[in-house]
């Protein structure tokens, strides 16, 4: 790679989400990187995003691969084709970013990690939320102690999503492709919940098809317990109705209390700690910005973060090992629905149905 010259990116899988990507990209959105090339199998849709940014189209992964040689490619095909796409990509060498969640079966994961550790490829796990600016100064508190002994930290979900979303693809809300609210919609603000609060020793929770027509769950309610013996709840749905509601986490310690609202976990709403520092009396004016969509403002922090660890080397914030970490929950909420019972994390998956195509 030509450390002078912008990274050459290209996209595989040309859906909903490669819209906000190839926009990104294509207009030239993020210094050091250019859109290189696409491809969707589904070939309509990767000339539609050619023309309009003047790069080539593809409708076969390996063919774009060679023709292209990109610095980075970057997986936004369908959940349940993650794993397949990433251990066929690792071999070329180049640099791989996948859309949430990375996998669906932990097991899938794992073959992801350890076929771009044998190719000295970087793996990155898209969970743009995290560069989110509430996000980071929320952070940034928490590393500093001052929430003091954490207590509760709540996660809440509250997205619409009709019966039409689903049915615009046939893999959306299945088991073997997708999963529900759970591992699509809130699978960043479960990463979100778990990078804040700490690791997670067990999981009850419950689930229902509330309003959609789908195999996996519209509905969820979780309530987690974390190592350090504070509590933790998620509230998920896309059975709200008219339209999307929020996307919210709330962390409560002996000292201090935040809360980011919003519907893209991008609204300051409460900043509150026992011993206040000068500049809190300016955290809700500067931190108050909502986006024009649950997509939020993260990605284009996100795509900055990793050309720097590309050009300089520096860390990755969500490589394989930390999208695993999360992954490894929602399997374990799964697991937690499928029994009845709480489940200690770490354990093994017997009932999760999530990445298997057979129905209950």
């Amino acid at each position: 790679m030509n450390t002078s010259s912008a990274l050459r990116i290209a996209l595989i899988g040309c859906g909903r989400i490669a819209k906000r990507h190839s926009q990104l990209l294509g207009e030239r959105q993020i210094a050091g990187a250019e859109l290189a090339g696409v491809c969707d199998i589904v070939s309509e849709r990767a000339q539609e995003i050619a023309e309009r940014y003047g790069v080539p189209a593809f409708s076969e992964m390996h063919e774009m691969m060679k023709a292209v040689r990109p610095d980075l490619v970057v997986v936004l095909t369908e959940s349940g084709n993650h794993a397949n796409n990433v251990t066929e990509l690792a071999p070329y060498g180049c640099h791989i970013m996948v859309e949430k969640p990375m996998a669906l079966k932990l097991s899938d994961a794992d073959a992801m990690i350890e076929a771009c550790d044998k190719s000295g490829s970087r793996l990155f796990v898209i969970k743009q939320n995290r560069f989110n600016v509430p996000v980071v100064k929320l952070r940034e508190a928490l590393v500093a102690g001052r929430f003091g002994k954490l207590v509760m930290g709540t996660v809440r979900v509250r997205w619409c999503r009709p019966q039409a979303y689903y049915d615009q693809a046939p893999w959306r809300g299945t088991w073997a492709m997708d999963g529900g609210v759970l591992t699509n919609q809130a699978s960043h603000h479960i990463d979100l919940l778990e990078w804040m609060m700490g690791d997670v020793v067990r999981v009850s929770a419950m689930t229902r098809q509330a309003l959609a027509d789908i195999e996996a769950e519209d509905t969820a309610a979780v309530l987690l317990e974390f190592k350090s013996g504070a509590l933790g709840i998620i509230e998920a749905t896309t059975a709200v109705r008219p339209k999307d509601l929020e996307g919210s986490i709330s962390i409560l310690g002996e000292t201090g209390t935040v809360e980011i609202a919003g519907f893209a976990v991008n609204e300051m709403k409460t900043w509150n700690f026992t011993t206040p520092v000068p500049e809190d009396a300016d955290v809700l004016k500067k931190y108050s910005v909502n986006p024009p969509n649950v997509y939020g403002f993260g990605h284009q922090a996100y795509y900055e973060h990793v050309v720097r660890a590309i050009r300089e080397g520096g860390p990755n914030l969500v490589d394989g090992l930390a999208g695993r970490k999360s992954l490894e929950l929602i399997n374990a909420i799964y697991e937690a629905v499928e029994t009845g019972q709480a489940v200690d994390i770490h354990f093994k998956p017997k009932h999760s149905r999530l990445g298997n195509s057979q129905s209950k």
